[in-house]
């Protein structure tokens, strides 16, 4: 569906143009983007990363109805849209704004003169800028594709990271098994940054096990595995006097 902001429209079908970059799975090209824009991935709130293949989606909007709750202004990054590109990116509790995400999406369509990148590589650079430029308590980051080499991996310390559970998930760039894209989505664990885990196929959640400990040889972060995410029956509201996050 066309967006309804015509400069918005064009400037989103450049970035979509085939004369971009393909899919190859590196970060080489989103890092020198970002590079470009100042790092805005560097100075963004907390940041909770979530990673996996079904539930995401739903995971992102238990906890901004937790957070906001509780009196948190929430970033949140998520994809693909349903009817607006602007759903994609929510700044301090409301999708963005046309007069906001216009200015940012010919930042990074100048940007993308010099380095080329595909369509979700480029929109998530325009996500880390509205949420670098906009105070807030806490971003909620969902991944695009696998984890490891996702363009939105290039938060280095997010504050938690989470992976729903994993299937057969774009085979043709993460693996043809379970164990191989579990690898590949457990690529946003960080040391020190402790991980929640949802259910899992035995061989997913071998190979996230394998990760993790990799990842945190050497220190003693947490690895919790759960049945249930954040179910309507589960979920808690933390009080409003909660301490900062982060």
């Amino acid at each position: 569906m066309k967006h309804n902001n015509a400069q918005i429209e064009a400037l989103l079908g450049r970035l979509a143009s085939p004369k971009l970059a393909t899919i190859d799975l590196s970060l080489a090209r989103v890092s020198a983007l970002l590079g470009a824009l100042g790092n805005p991935q560097d100075r963004l709130p907390p940041v909770i990363h979530v990673a996996g293949t079904n539930g995401k989606g739903s995971l992102l909007a238990y906890l901004t109805a937790i957070f906001q709750a509780a009196g948190y202004r929430v970033h949140r990054y998520t994809s693909p849209h349903l009817v607006r590109f602007n759903e994609r990116i929510m700044v301090a509790g409301n999708d963005i704004s046309d007069e906001a995400l216009l200015p940012l999406l010919e930042r990074v369509c100048a940007a993308t003169a010099s380095y080329p990148v595909t369509f979700f590589e480029a929109t998530t650079a325009a996500a880390f800028l509205a949420f670098a430029e906009t105070p807030a308590d806490v971003v909620l980051l969902e991944t695009g594709l696998g984890g490891r080499l996702d363009a939105t991996n290039m938060v280095q310390s997010p504050i938690l990271t989470a992976i729903t559970p994993i299937s057969m998930d774009h085979t043709e760039y993460l693996g043809n098994t379970i164990a191989a894209i579990a690898g590949e989505k457990a690529g946003i664990m960080k040391p020190h940054v402790s991980c929640v885990i949802g259910p899992q196929k035995d061989e997913a959640l071998s190979m996230i096990e394998n990760a993790h400990q990799c990842c945190h040889r050497t220190t003693h972060s947490v690895f919790v595995s759960v049945c249930v995410m954040a179910s309507a029956s589960t979920r808690a509201v933390l009080p409003r006097n909660a301490p900062a996050l982060g």
